[in-house]
């Protein structure tokens, strides 16, 4: 074995590769040797002018500590909003359990997604015949629409995954969903109702183009679509 294999040194490496292995190595390096340590000079972060070894191990050490406060202060505002969504959510949930059919289950999701949800651009498109459902007029809430309509079949590859999606939808989409009030749409959530989307689906508008947007979590919209599909099913 040769002395710098001996000592953690690889031959064919640069100086500096080589040096930073040594100290990777020797950790207690400059607890032999405190005077080189407290010679050492390095530019400081932000003002450029030089600073102890030291020094510069505290710049690094706050600005690691300012960076975990960022992260730290992003997870809490994600969990906030989250409890915010989670109570939102038993709202909702409370008022269609309250509900003792389907036509009152009906008037309570409108209410809801006005109310609870700030939903104000929300239409049910319903495909399948609910007996209970027949005679009820909700305005532009309610759609009462064929399966062969032309218009409920665009959304056919949606409605095939029974998973929600946000983001945009296209002109023709939108103007079917959202008529005069389309223009001021930025934002689209699609919550298919049913198994593959059996019993419709439901639609959720918003001004702001990142409300609803691609890369959001549609768990939340998932369990709202179950519970909206359990509530009209009722007698």
């Amino acid at each position: 074995m040769s002395t710098q294999t001996a000592r953690g040194l690889a031959a064919g490496q640069t100086d500096e590769e080589r040096i930073e292995r040594y100290l990777n190595l020797n950790p207690d390096f400059f607890e032999r040797h405190q005077p080189l340590l407290s010679r050492m000079r390095l530019p400081h972060m932000r003002t450029g002018s030089t600073v102890s070894l030291v020094e510069r191990q505290v710049e690094v050490l706050r600005e690691q500590k300012t960076d975990a406060d960022r992260r730290l202060g992003e997870f809490i505002a994600v969990a906030r909003a989250n409890d915010h969504l989670a109570d939102r959510i038993h709202r909702f949930t409370r008022r269609l359990l309250r509900a003792p059919n389907a036509m009152s289950a009906l008037a309570s999701l409108e209410a809801s997604l006005r109310e609870d949800f700030d939903a104000f651009h929300s239409v049910l498109v319903l495909t399948a015949p609910i007996d209970a459902l027949a005679h009820a007029e909700f305005g532009p809430f309610l759609r009462k629409l064929s399966v062969e309509d032309v218009n409920i079949r665009s959304f056919e590859a949606l409605l095939a995954t029974g998973k929600p999606r946000c983001g945009q939808v296209r002109d023709t989409q939108r103007d079917f969903l959202f008529g005069p009030e389309s223009p001021s749409i930025g934002s689209v959530a699609l919550v298919p109702l049913g198994e593959n989307g059996a019993l419709g689906l439901l639609a959720l508008g918003s001004a702001e183009r990142e409300r609803f947007h691609p890369g959001m979590s549609t768990e939340f919209l998932k369990r709202m679509g179950e519970l909206i599909t359990d509530a009209l099913s009722r007698p």
